[in-house]
């Protein structure tokens, strides 16, 4: 820094050579990055958990309710639709309020509705609250990526993502085990509320741990062209645009296994009760661990070999389910399980990775392909289970994982590390 004296007057004159420093996000070990991991594994108890509150008390709500399979089935799928249509909205939202404020406002409106849902007078009450809690929800997945992708080292940031998504398969287990036990005592009602109270104090957590974003650029109003622009964009991005189908496709058989394998278990010549089938969604365990292994593993092997091999494990799992033999049923459903989060975890990650500008619409167009297909695919499912069985269901869902390895395997290089 020096002075010059133009015209009898001090100026302060910068060096051009001192810009200022680059942001390169907080460092695996630090207390910011474990504030952020912990603050989103709660943002993800609080969503996952209120978003799939009925999936564990199915049959319970719709013999209470006196409606079919498939149409009980609708408070899941109207749940993730309003998730689905509502994440491109917040993603463009945080991009002028910021990240964290976003999230904020979106997981303090879902706790309040979720809190409204046991006092649903009828069936279409219910449903219309579980659709706007789905919109509240879809300011959680729509962000948490992109807001990882700005705050973390880009060589951890594998890593984190793979840590987030273990804390959404955290918050589907605790929400299930919660309804499970709730719905077989008490009935659909206290299950939903027991949840969303459960969801309340995660929400708590999550805005009390969360770190204020320092990698975070507000984003020139550019209005709705600018907005189509940069979604077209990541439209025309054929790697990206098979990172989408794979969440569509498997998303929608995921759900769709969950959604009905207790009506399958319920049924002869199981005849589990409700509290027990409950107990299915443990499975979700190995997800937790897949979700954090898998995303350690691309350092050695690249993104693509990894969703590959969940996929793989994905298929062969449901494979076992197609036995009468309990034991080998959920054994494949642990592994389908943890093959999927595997695959989805590294499919989330690299969304964001790959796109180097509009990341949250990136992420956003990820988050609505997989809740499209939680939805669509998700109630689909329960037609094909109804008319035809278990084992067609689950041999659509496998078709749909090798229609999807075979995408990834033909657009993704074979060499592709963490970082790409």
């Amino acid at each position: 820094m020096r002075k010059s004296y133009a015209g009898g007057m001090a100026h302060i004159v910068r060096p051009t050579s001192a810009p200022f420093p680059r942001w390169n996000g907080h460092a695996k070990g630090s207390t910011a990055y474990v504030r952020i991991l912990a603050g989103l594994s709660f943002a993800g108890v609080a969503t996952f958990a209120q978003l799939y509150s009925t999936q564990a008390v199915l049959p319970i709500l719709a013999s209470d309710l006196q409606v079919s399979a498939a149409e009980a089935a609708l408070t899941i799928s109207l749940a993730t639709v309003g998730l689905a249509v509502t994440v491109i909205p917040w993603s463009f939202l945080a991009d002028r309020i910021g990240r964290v404020r976003a999230m904020a406002w979106g997981i303090s409106i879902a706790t309040v509705l979720g809190l409204l849902v046991p006092l649903s007078t009828s069936f279409g009450m219910l449903l219309t609250l579980r659709l706007l809690e789905g919109m509240a929800l879809g300011g959680i997945p729509a962000i948490a990526i992109a807001y990882l992708n700005e705050e973390v080292t880009k060589a951890h940031a594998a890593l984190a993502a793979g840590s987030y998504v273990a804390g959404t398969t955290l918050g589907g287990l605790a929400g299930r085990l919660v309804a499970g036990p709730a719905g077989e005592l008490w009935g659909w009602r206290a299950a939903a509320l027991a949840v969303s109270i459960l969801a309340t104090l995660a929400a708590v957590a999550f805005l009390i741990l969360v770190p204020k974003a320092q990698g975070f650029v507000t984003a020139p109003a550019a209005g709705l062209r600018g907005a189509f622009r940069t979604l077209g964009g990541h439209l025309r991005n054929v790697r990206l645009l098979v990172l989408y189908g794979q969440a569509f496709l498997m998303m929608g058989g995921f759900v769709a296994v969950y959604n009905y394998l207790g009506f399958r278990l319920s049924g002869e010549p199981f005849g589990l009760p409700g509290t027990l089938i409950s107990l299915i969604f443990l499975a979700y365990l190995s997800g937790t661990v897949t979700s954090r292994w898998s995303a350690g593993l691309t350092l050695r092997f690249g993104r693509r070999a990894v969703l590959l091999a969940g996929l793989a494990l994905s298929t062969a799992g449901l494979a076992l389910t197609l036995t009468q033999s309990l034991a080998l049923i959920l054994a494949g459903l642990v592994v389908f399980t943890g093959g999927f989060f595997a695959a989805h975890s590294i499919g989330a990650g690299w969304t964001g990775a790959l796109a180097s500008t509009g990341r949250a619409q990136a992420a956003s167009l990820y988050n609505l392909a997989y809740y499209l297909g939680s939805s669509i695919i998700g109630w689909a499912g329960g037609l094909v289970f109804q008319s035809l069985g278990w084992n067609a269901l689950a041999a659509a869902v496998m078709v749909l994982a090798c229609l999807t390895a075979a995408a990834v395997a033909v657009v993704h290089p074979g060499k592709e590390r963490a970082a790409a």
